[in-house]
């Protein structure tokens, strides 16, 4: 083992060997334990960044660790291949986005290969394939069948520049989540998921899922936002035409003394009748309907409205008038299309009651703040209730329920609960999706496609010429003949949402029959993911589409699975410096170069900027490729750098230095085994066994909770431990189980230096290190001997040994010797296992 370690050498060898022996391929009829672990499946860009290799370097070191513990694990590939990109690459390349996703795919597919993740390729999918796409529309015409898939008018969020409707997740502070483009509203008939139909239990899920982050199910809860309140109508001060009542939901109706205007959405029928006659409101309606629809959106635009001239009475005061107004930040789409409007106590209603100058009289005070006026920010915290007639006094809980059920017993009103989740969206105007599988038939109206019909194939012949969806313009594709009456019809050309596509993959990797979506019992067998590895960006899209989906698989019976990922881990992002040059460009790393203590342009010198260090990007020059870094230093040494210093939950800055003390730590290693064979003369090493021992058991423990920080530092002390070590059979053991700990880490160096230790097979397929528990324990410890109470010298002694032995140790301590010099202490005081104090 005197040669040099080669990594290009050894990484192409042992990952042709890999897939030779199909080594990672999992066993649906094995009787082991069963692990399932993925990360979430990227989306073919054509490039894998190094957030993708942090990604699924953490998946394989947990992966290939559960193989060595004697779990059957499954570990699968594929590729989330429909969207918008592909189009836009269309149009921008003049090439097909089939054509452009299946290239990017093969890079992307070599490039992964090339960091030897332990993937079975054996159940690679791409959604954007028929054997794929056609099983997702049986699904979906399941549940229709079921009741859960719909179709209605609706006012929509459109993108104008991708030109497709966005579910209200994708709307992104009032942009579309793609194209960044302002989001329009529009009115078209739709596909909805029933996902409503589930919110409660998704809600109450969150509660079983203890692997979880925190935030991330806070944020769902959030998103679903179950309100319990009372639902109430106010009477007109003069009808609209045959309306006579204004119906709102409030969460708060303690505090409904304090109202003093209401406010309705521009789509509310009330504001549509009033819009016909009132040309100011009409266009007062369309500029609303131009603003975005997310909450976000809403909260931060700036508070507008149009009064109607009209009033609502209070229902507890009936010679108080409210005004009305229609305002752009109550939206249709959410509780009744109307609210009451308390200023003092919510924010959103305080901006525009100062805008418009209304009063704004406090209902809820803290004890001493019952005079203190409202000023720029309304007061939301607890107290009791003021200036409130029949609940003035009443915490704000006792005023809640009294005013409900004031409201119920004289008829006005409700308590209710209602949910801020609304139907899944998943219709697109787009070419490149699932083709929705039913027909317009003028005589049947809509009609599902039969299921021996399927797949629905896209077209191949399409154009991108005109903005839009090719497939509303295709001469043929979409004349078909209804399959009921066999008259004349169209096929649906709205495509699927592509968060359908990732909603039940996770199922598809677990059973991948030819004839159906999947085998119940055999999906079954491995669902739920064990563990779950992506990014939190998806904590609403994603994951909580994919928590419904399978709840509506279970619902009509097709898995008894609901939670589809048992344990979620959101890795941190790989980030990096930036650099602009004097002019304002952004340059890439390798644009510059260090000259003395500053940067420069490499060509011409210059002096350069450093930026903040952030999220890498195209668009700020700051990304690393991979396939750089690994023809440089090999996939083990990048691998590393990946697990080492940042917790993997945090953002992990990319540096050189950093990637370079990777590289020299496998080289480091490398010599390490290479030692593997020199055994000295000394039998054993008591406590280079213990050190090993309670290393080996510390890292299982680490990489089972994800902690790769962790136990990367345990690897460095035991490497430094194992260097300063004489020669022994304990340190030829110990060398020897090094390699076992660092093979899910890195696992071309460590096959490698198996081979060359004449281990048995490979060690891809090698068993963990065996733990003696008798090990873990300390039996000796380490003593402070004071005298005069100041540290002189430190004595190690058998744990619990006898107080006058230690006391005998203790004097005769080198150092203690010489500070005595030849004085008896008066008295020794010996605190078991931990100290002992001469007084003198």
């Amino acid at each position: 083992m005197q040669r040099r370690f080669n990594p290009l050498e050894a990484d192409a060898k042992w990952q042709r060997i890999w897939d030779e022996k199909q080594s990672f391929r999992a066993d649906d009829a094995s009787t082991k334990p069963r692990s399932y672990v993925l990360e979430m499946f990227p989306y073919p860009s054509g490039r894998i960044h190094i957030g993708h290799v942090r990604n699924y370097t953490m998946g394989d070191v947990l992966a290939r660790y559960r193989r060595m513990i004697g779990h059957e694990v499954l570990h699968p590939m594929g590729w989330d291949a429909f969207g918008m990109p592909a189009e836009n690459a269309a149009m921008e390349k003049k090439v097909h986005p089939g054509d452009w996703t299946r290239s990017n795919i093969a890079n992307m597919k070599a490039q992964l290969k090339k960091l030897g993740f332990a993937l079975d390729w054996s159940r690679e999918i791409a959604t954007c394939e028929p054997d794929y796409y056609g099983h997702e529309q049986a699904l979906f015409l399941d549940l229709y069948e079921a009741g859960l898939v719909y179709r209605k008018e609706s006012a929509v969020n459109w993108d104008p520049v991708d030109m497709t409707v966005l579910a209200n997740e994708q709307v992104i502070d009032g942009r579309g989540w793609r194209s960044g483009a302002l989001v329009e509203k529009r009115k078209l008939n739709q596909w909805f998921l029933k996902i409503t139909q589930f919110a409660d239990d998704l809600l109450e899920g969150l509660k079983g899922l203890d692997q979880w982050p925190d935030k991330v199910k806070l944020m769902q809860e959030n998103w679903i936002g179950k309100s319990q309140g009372l639902q109430f109508r106010f009477r007109l001060d003069a009808p609209v035409g045959d309306i006579t009542e204004l119906e709102v939901f409030s969460t708060r109706p303690d505090t409904i003394f304090g109202a003093s205007f209401a406010a309705i959405a521009a789509d509310h029928p009330i504001a549509l009748a009033l819009a016909e006659k009132d040309a100011q409101l009409a266009a007062f309606a369309e500029e609303c309907r131009r603003t975005g629809t997310a909450a976000a959106e809403v909260e931060t635009q700036e508070k507008k409205g149009y009064d109607t001239g009209l009033s609502v009475i209070h229902p507890f005061l009936p010679d108080r008038r409210l005004p009305l107004f229609v305002a752009n930040f109550v939206l249709m789409e959410y509780g009744t299309g109307a609210v009451m409007a308390v200023p003092a106590h919510d924010q959103r209603d305080l901006d525009f009651a100062r805008k418009y100058m209304l009063p704004t009289p406090r209902v809820v005070a803290a004890p001493g703040d019952e005079d203190k006026p409202i000023g720029e920010e309304a007061y939301t915290g607890p107290g009791r209730l003021i200036n409130s007639g029949f609940i003035d006094g009443m915490d704000v809980e006792a005023a809640k329920a009294a005013v409900i059920a004031r409201a119920e017993a004289e008829g006005w009103g409700l308590g209710t609960t209602i949910w801020r989740l609304r139907d899944w969206g998943v219709s697109r105007q787009r070419y490149w999706g699932t083709p929705i599988p039913f027909i317009h038939c003028d005589g049947c109206g809509v009609v599902p496609v039969p299921k021996d019909q399927l797949p629905v194939k896209l077209p191949e012949d399409v154009s991108f010429d005109i903005p839009g969806n090719p497939l509303e313009r295709h001469p043929t594709w979409r004349h078909v003949d209804c399959p009921q009456c066999g008259q004349p019809a169209r096929r649906e050309t709205d495509t699927l949402d592509t968060f359908v596509d990732s909603s039940w993959y996770f199922i598809r990797f677990a059973s991948q029959p030819d004839d159906r979506p999947f085998d119940k019992a055999e999906a079954e067998r491995w669902l739920p993911v064990g563990q779950y590895i992506g990014g939190v960006e998806h904590a609403i899209l994603h994951l909580l589409y994919a928590r419904f989906w399978t709840r509506a698989l279970s619902h009509i019976g097709l898995i008894d699975v609901k939670e589809p990922f048992a344990g979620l881990f959101t890795q941190g992002m790989v980030t990096h410096e930036t650099y602009k040059a004097p002019d304002g460009r952004w340059l890439a790393p390798q644009e510059i170069e260090k000259r003395g203590d500053v940067f420069v342009v490499s060509d011409t010198g210059e002096p350069v900027t450093l930026g903040r260090v952030e999220k890498m990007s195209k668009s700020k020059k700051n990304v690393v490729d991979p396939d750089d870094i690994i023809d440089q230093y090999g996939a083990d040494a990048v691998r590393w750098f990946m697990l080492s210093d940042s917790p993997p939950e945090r953002d992990l800055p990319w540096t050189a230095s950093g990637i370079e003390g990777s590289w020299r730590f496998v080289n480091r290693l490398w010599r390490l085994f290479g030692e593997a064979g020199e055994r000295g003369e000394d039998g054993s090493d008591k406590a280079l066994d213990r050190k090993l021992h309670q290393t080996i058991d510390g890292i299982a423990k680490d990489i089972e909770a994800l902690s790769f920080n962790k136990a990367v530092a345990k690897i460095y002390e035991l490497a430094n431990v194992i260097e300063k070590a004489a020669p022994s059979a304990s340190r030829a053991e110990a060398i020897r189980a090094l390699a076992l700990l660092v093979a899910p880490m890195v696992p071309h160096l460590a096959e490698e230096a198996w081979a060359d230790m004449g281990g048995e097979g490979l060690i891809a397929d090698a068993a963990w290190p065996p733990v003696d528990p008798a090990l873990l324990v300390d039996d000796e410890v380490t003593i402070a001997v004071q005298v005069m109470g100041k540290l002189r010298d430190t004595i190690t002694v058998a744990k619990g040994l006898p107080k006058a032995e230690v006391e005998a140790l203790a004097l005769a301590a080198p150092n203690v010797a010489r500070t005595l010099d030849g004085a008896v202490p008066k008295k020794i005081i010996v605190v078991p296992d931990r100290l002992v104090n001469l007084v003198v």
